[in-house]
């Protein structure tokens, strides 16, 4: 098992490779890796949040769904977000998902009903139809704002333009998936690299003349918004629009319970080769609709479905050596240098370990042959050592129990596990030149201060020519000895100084994110930047008098824990990081973080939960009081306005200190009452 620590700085990496490929995916539809290596660098992101409690806290898959539209086309804002899906990629990980419905429902039966339909390896739209009328059809974008692809979807003529039937909504939302059948695409495929390639290049040409030209197909699969609503599944809605004249999908199939999951998943396994278009799974949705908007969504995926992924694509390589890398958070990571082997149609090189502790568990040396599995990536995961073919040349890799830069390392006790952590870390912080480097990539990245023109190998330029060796320097920077490196001309110079600038604005949240502290991710940085309103406050975290207060009453907020308030301590208490924080606070203009207030029954109020309830589970009330305007605390002081006891197993001793601070108390019943007037 990865350790959490150390995975943060390689999550990350991974997470800047999918926004890349996104950005090719959507924007270019021109993607430069395999439909699968795409899948398998998700699968493998997802994998990391779900095993480690640190990522799911940190969130940084949030708001991951496509990549910004392009100017090519006009922007139009979705009725409804089209998010993009979690992956399942085994039959334990369809069983989470099944148990987290249930659990987040409060259900009590076995079995809940799913809707089971073939994921089309294709390019997402929503057409909007009013009174019956085609007059909106949208790309997915970025699944907030998308492109006006209308003319270019009127082309598919089998697309309705006027619906004819009885019921029609007087506003209906429907979701579908371009695809060019595999038939068709031997005819073309001189001009595109894949079918997905085809129908993406062809939804966006300028001219419709031009998309025209191309068999272009679709299956509706989805609904957004429909008023009024008149379907009670999504088995009802697929059949009501097939008899209106929409193509679906013959496959599609209601079915109950894991077993039927997985009879279902390895018979279009086996028949997928046999279909005439692309697909790379099966996508598991509620059926029900009013379960559906119950369990709602996450920052970027429905928690009602899922796709269930088919198998990924393994090789057999061999280790050449074995070297450790620094990461942004101090982790000492070991990496396989193994000869070079194709896996997914890409070359690939090196492969994680992960940490000290796997490969002890896995027992893989030098000279070692290795099973890897590809994960989107060009460092693959090892998944075994083929112990037969060792030979007595094969060596042990003695893991250094020091840093690159010559600090010791350290592994770190766990008051969660009571177990010192897997991973190794150096401690220096920006002390250390290998962390600082890393600390600056993460700084410049879209997520933190989004300085284009300014990536990881621009990075790695300016530090070896002394250009850039701390956050404040970017702001120095001297453009006329960049002029005279290679590749560097007066537009692109330009272009860089423009980004800078641009940058030097930010929101509070976004500078406490950027800074890079450990476990303090974007909804952490989020939730901290809420408490502390300004920068002049975040600026007494330096003292070390004054930083007890502020953080013990961050302690309090829901999603800040000992973790993450141990790590600003351990941040703040070392002089140099406080020094090159305060230096590049010297440069940037903050703004103070305003808080979009919810209106509701609990607008402005303070809510915790104890105890299970009846019928609802304690996700689903948070989410219910955060809609109605309350802020969910996690522990009890007098800034609380209620404490909800639930029927089941409520903490007596959160009570008690209710009490004692004379905070309202409500029962299950009475929470339900104030819901329900």
């Amino acid at each position: 098992m990865q350790n959490k620590s150390e995975i943060i700085n390689y999550f990350k990496k991974k997470l800047e490779i999918l926004k890349k490929h996104n950005h090719y995916y959507y924007n270019r539809d021109n993607p430069k890796i395999s439909d699968r290596e795409y899948d398998e660098l998700k699968k493998e992101l997802i994998i990391l949040e779900k095993n480690n409690d640190v990522l799911k806290k940190l969130k940084l898959l949030s708001n991951i769904v496509g990549a910004k539209p392009s100017n090519r086309f006009s922007k139009i804002p979705h009725l409804q977000p089209m998010l993009s899906l979690s992956n399942a990629f085994d039959k334990n990980d369809m069983g989470d998902f099944i148990k987290k419905i249930k659990n987040f429902l409060s259900l009590k039966e076995n079995k809940i009903e799913l809707f089971s339909e073939p994921k089309i390896d294709g390019i997402s739209a929503t057409l909007i139809y009013e009174k019956g009328t085609l007059c909106k059809g949208l790309s997915r974008g970025d699944g907030i704002i998308g492109e006006d692809i209308l003319s270019n979807l009127k082309t598919i003529s089998s697309i309705p333009k006027f619906i004819k039937g009885e019921n029609i909504p007087d506003l209906l939302e429907i979701r579908c998936e371009i695809y060019i059948g595999k038939d068709d695409f031997f005819n073309i495929k001189d001009k595109f690299a894949n079918p997905r390639n085809a129908a993406g290049g062809t939804l966006r040409q300028k001219y419709s003349e031009e998309t025209a030209k191309i068999p272009l197909k679709y299956f509706a699969y989805g609904l957004g918004v429909i008023k009024p609503m008149i379907f009670k599944t999504q088995s009802e809605f697929l059949k009501k629009i097939s008899e209106w004249g929409f193509t679906t999908n013959p496959l599609v199939k209601t079915i109950n319970g894991l077993d039927e999951v997985e009879v279902q998943h390895k018979k279009l396994d086996k028949l997928r080769s046999s279909l005439n278009y692309d697909i790379d799974g099966i996508v598991y949705k509620v059926n029900n609709l009013s379960l559906q908007k119950r369990l709602g969504n996450t920052s970027n995926s429905p928690r009602w479905a899922i796709a269930y992924k088919f198998s990924a694509e393994k090789a057999v390589t061999k280790i050449k050596k074995i070297i450790i890398q620094v990461g942004r958070t101090g982790a000492i990571t070991p990496v396989a240098k193994v000869e070079p082997v194709t896996v997914g149609g890409v070359v690939v090189s090196n492969a994680t370990l992960h940490n000290e502790d796997e490969i002890k568990r896995k027992d893989i040396r030098i000279g070692d042959t290795i099973n890897i599995q590809r994960a989107g990536d060009v460092i693959p995961q090892v998944v075994s050592v083929d112990k037969s073919k060792r030979n007595k040349n094969s060596k042990k890799f003695i893991f250094p129990n020091k840093c690159l830069c010559g600090a010791q390392t350290q592994k770190e006790f766990s008051k969660n596990t009571k177990k010192l952590d897997a991973v190794r870390r150096c401690t220096k912080g920006y002390d250390c030149i290998f962390i600082t480097k890393e600390r600056l990539k993460h700084l410049v990245s879209k997520e933190a201060l989004n300085i284009d023109g300014l990536g990881k190998r621009v990075i790695e330029q300016f530090w070896d020519l002394n250009i850039i060796k701390e956050p404040s320097s970017i702001y120095k920077l001297n453009y006329n000895k960049i002029k005279n490196l290679e590749g560097w001309g007066d537009l692109s110079i330009k272009n860089l100084k423009d980004s800078i600038d641009k940058s030097r604005k930010i929101n509070l949240d976004k500078f406490i994110f950027s800074i890079g502290i450990r476990h303090i991710g974007q909804e952490n940085a989020k939730i901290i930047a809420s408490f502390l309103g300004s920068i002049k406050k975040f600026e007494e975290l330096f003292n070390a008098k004054k930083n007890v207060k502020i953080l013990n009453n961050l302690l309090e907020l829901d999603g800040i824990g000992d973790t993450q308030i141990n790590s600003l301590k351990t941040f703040f208490s070392n002089s140099t990081n406080v020094k090159i924080v305060k230096d590049l606070i010297a440069e940037l203009k903050i703004d103070e973080y305003k808080i979009v207030k919810s209106n509701g029954i609990f607008s402005n109020k303070k809510i915790m939960f104890t105890g299970g309830f009846d019928n609802i589970s304690r996700s689903e009330a948070k989410i219910i009081a955060e809609n109605n305007g309350g802020k969910v605390l996690g522990t009890i002081s007098k800034k609380l306005d209620y404490l909800v006891v639930g029927n089941s197993k409520p903490t007596k001793k959160k009570i008690d200190q209710a009490r004692d601070l004379k905070i309202r108390i409500l029962t299950e019943k009475e929470w339900n009452n104030i819901l329900n007037n």
